[in-house]
């Protein structure tokens, strides 16, 4: 079995050194391990695994909330959410460098894309914070922590694809990050007032502090996106739609909005359709080698023979989570976050469910550990979309990240030892 193993090992990172795509290599891997170890009809087993996971119900989800997130980032909502929080942040330690996470907060929760919600918001807020003399290094850090918010805060792209590798409640994942998710943005806000305690400096000190009246002619600005995530995860919570149907309204919403927005026309709508065929095509495409790797896995014998082995190191449950943890620390230096799940989680998840984790928290761990991943150097993406926003080195951007790296760490650790963060709102829906 260790042979099976290292070839399996050898053929993955050839491929991925090689600059073979993800899918591409996901596929090799599979097809070749089966013809090389097993005497098996692997044609009819990879067109059975893509037709069945490919026709799944649950993945159609994916091409419409990835459709909402382009025609929304082609709006002014990024404009409208600065102006929106700018005047309610003035209070606390670090003010306008607040407006990076809630910003990104509600944009999460109408995008569902990590790279997206740090380029979108960052695109704004980065510039204005500049203007106004805010350190550039706390906004760079606030951002790149804040920007992974839409891999937690549903809907998430990221989700759909656990769940359908998984066959997980995609609804009760939704469900289930939304705790975590407005955790995750308290303790990010959190370090900002830590930051701006212990270094006033990286605030202004010549801002004129906002009045009431100031304050509600703010309001309305907040008022789309918010009845937009009312209208989504409201529904799905309340039982009145499925992901996909709510992802659907969240389609006809966001044109709504866009045409609300004075930015709807046949040029925007034909890009945003072209590049939600393009996003979705390359995460169908991955979700479907990852499934038939599952398939291929299975018959080669490998999660049960990596289960055993582990089993024999005698670790306890959470000794083996702190080794989960390095390991997709060690990853994120190296891999895209999607690709991290592809390729791990048909070894890991059983390993973890053998030791008494339930799938659904798992998931939401996960995630947050490929969050991390996101602002790890040296290929953390989101390290790379700031890059491209703030013409600053990466290795600057990362010193930067590295409080928002802890604040993850922390989440990661707070949802191991208390699981009902992650479990108990989902618990309360049925199905």
């Amino acid at each position: 079995m260790s042979t099976i193993g290292l070839t399996v090992l050898g053929i993955l990172a050839l491929s991925l050194a090689a600059g073979v795509w993800v899918a591409m290599t996901l596929l090799l891997v599979g097809v070749s391990a089966l013809e090389i170890f097993r005497t098996l009809p692997v044609p009819r087993i990879l067109a059975q695994s893509l037709f069945n996971n490919g026709t799944a119900p649950e993945l159609l989800a994916l091409p419409l909330f990835i459709l909402m997130a382009e025609i929304l980032f082609r709006t002014r909502m990024s404009e409208q959410l600065l102006r929106g929080f700018s005047p309610w942040t003035w209070w606390l330690p670090g003010r306008l460098l607040h407006v990076n996470v809630l910003a990104s907060a509600v944009f999460a929760a109408v995008c569902g894309s990590s790279a997206a919600t740090t380029a979108t918001i960052g695109r704004i807020t980065f510039a204005e914070l500049d203007r106004r003399g805010y350190d550039r290094g706390a906004a760079i850090g606030s951002l790149a922590g804040a920007g992974t918010l839409g891999l937690l805060i549903p809907p998430s792209t990221v989700m759909i694809i656990y769940g359908v590798l998984s066959d997980t409640s995609i609804l009760k994942l939704f469900i289930g990050g939304i705790v975590p998710g407005v955790m995750l943005a308290a303790l990010l806000m959190g370090v900002i007032v830590i930051w701006a305690l212990l270094r006033p400096g990286i605030v202004p000190a010549n801002e004129v502090a906002p009045g009431w009246a100031e304050r509600l002619r703010a309001l309305p600005e907040l008022l789309p996106p918010l009845v937009l995530i009312a209208s989504i995860m409201g529904s799905m919570y309340l039982g009145i739609a499925t992901p996909t149907e709510a992802a659907a309204v969240g389609v006809f919403a966001a044109l709504a909005l866009s045409a609300w927005y004075r930015s709807l026309s046949f040029s925007s709508l034909s890009t945003a359709l072209m590049a939600a065929v393009r996003t979705s095509s390359m995460i169908g495409l991955i979700a479907l080698a990852a499934a038939f790797v599952s398939v291929a896995m299975g018959y080669l014998g490998l999660p049960r023979w990596v289960a055993g082995n582990v089993a024999a190191w005698g670790l306890s449950k959470y000794e083996l989570i702190a080794v989960l943890v390095l390991l997709y620390l060690l990853l994120g230096c190296f891999l895209e976050g999607l690709a991290i799940i592809v390729l791990t989680l048909p070894v890991v998840l059983p390993l973890v469910q053998a030791a008494g984790f339930d799938k659904l928290w798992f998931g939401i761990f996960l995630i947050i550990m490929i969050e991390t991943a996101q602002i790890s150097p040296p290929v953390g993406f989101n390290l790379f979309v700031l890059n491209g926003l703030t013409r600053e080195p990466i290795g600057r951007i990362a010193v930067a990240a590295i409080p928002s790296l802890l604040a993850l760490l922390t989440m990661a650790v707070l949802i191991t030892a208390f699981p009902g963060l992650a479990t108990w709102l989902p618990g309360t829906i049925g199905g």
